[in-house]
């Protein structure tokens, strides 16, 4: 069942990185009134970024009463724009939080291993917040009778891993082992203790899979419906001029923000084309952006014990 504040299940499937190929012919440059026009808005955003520029260098987000945080977050994907994704971060000074699921990449092998763990240790040090996306992104389908022990079943549909798109069915412990695995992959990589926090893949849930989460230390985080990026929607009916003007209108404070670092399907990348200019934009409407770790909601769970 699709809880609320999860509005869209993510589209995350394997298949074929888009490609540009070799051109069949040249385009002509643009018309003397594009350059014009493009010129402008190259000019605009120069202008917005000198405006916003010192405003990374501020106070924590969440540092004093009248911040109007939002939270941005990251699930993994194919990783072809994280390196994108983590300069943008560093030069507006925004923290994140990143859910981690075993993902094929474009280069063939996976987003937590070896090639990426450099990568993750740099965003560790800089002092972002991770996260569970289940091992193989285990999609939630249904619940199932208990098993004879009267531990609950669910049934899911992994999208990567050797079960890729077959159903499976798991017990409660072995959901919580699905969760458990990105975390000790983290720890191994990192030396540090991933924060039990954990995203199902799609957002999809039931009572009893966030009962069964909890109850082996981890805590759901969804997102809000405005905090839906749509980075994984189709680019020829949801372009990035479109998905940045719908967020820059209607993202307000205290959003959870979804997206991620890489889809297979989207072929006109989200990102950096709408990070960059959402972080400026949002910052010049007064908002701030912290990790979960700040969250009213989860703030607890990081409190020293």
């Amino acid at each position: 069942m699709r809880r609320a504040g999860d509005p869209s299940p993510c589209r995350v499937r394997p298949g074929r990185p888009a490609s540009g190929g070799t051109p069949t012919h040249r385009h002509a440059g643009p018309a003397p009134a594009a350059r014009a026009a493009l010129w402008r808005v190259r000019t605009l955003w120069v202008a917005v970024l000198m405006a916003t520029a010192g405003i990374a260098a501020a106070a924590p987000c969440g540092a004093s009463p009248g911040d109007r945080p939002v939270y941005l977050t990251f699930d993994t994907g194919h990783m072809g724009v994280a390196p994108l994704v983590a300069d943008v971060l560093a030069r507006h000074g925004v923290k994140a939080s990143f859910f981690l699921a075993q993902e094929r990449t474009l280069t063939g092998g996976a987003s937590l291993d070896d090639e990426w763990a450099a990568w993750w240790r740099a965003r560790a040090a800089e002092g972002h917040v991770f996260g569970s996306h289940t091992w193989d992104h285990d999609v939630w389908q249904a619940d199932l009778a208990p098993a004879a022990d009267g531990a609950a079943r669910f049934r899911v549909r992994p999208t990567q891993g050797s079960h890729a798109g077959r159903t499976r069915v798991l017990s409660a412990p072995q959901y919580c082992a699905e969760l458990q695995r990105p975390a000790d992959r983290w720890r191994e990589m990192t030396g540090q203790p991933m924060a039990p926090l954990f995203r199902a893949p799609g957002g999809k849930t039931s009572p009893a899979l966030l009962d069964a989460a909890r109850a082996c230390g981890w805590a759901h985080v969804p997102w809000t419906p405005a905090g839906f990026l749509g980075d994984e929607l189709p680019s020829d009916r949801w372009p990035n001029a479109r998905l940045l003007e719908q967020a820059l209108r209607d993202v307000r404070p205290g959003d959870i923000l979804l997206a991620h670092l890489g889809i297979w399907s989207r072929q006109d990348p989200w990102a950096p084309a709408v990070l960059e200019p959402l972080v400026v934009g949002l910052k010049a409407r007064g908002l701030c952006f912290a990790t979960l770790r700040e969250h009213p909601r989860y703030r607890a769970l990081f409190a020293p014990r």
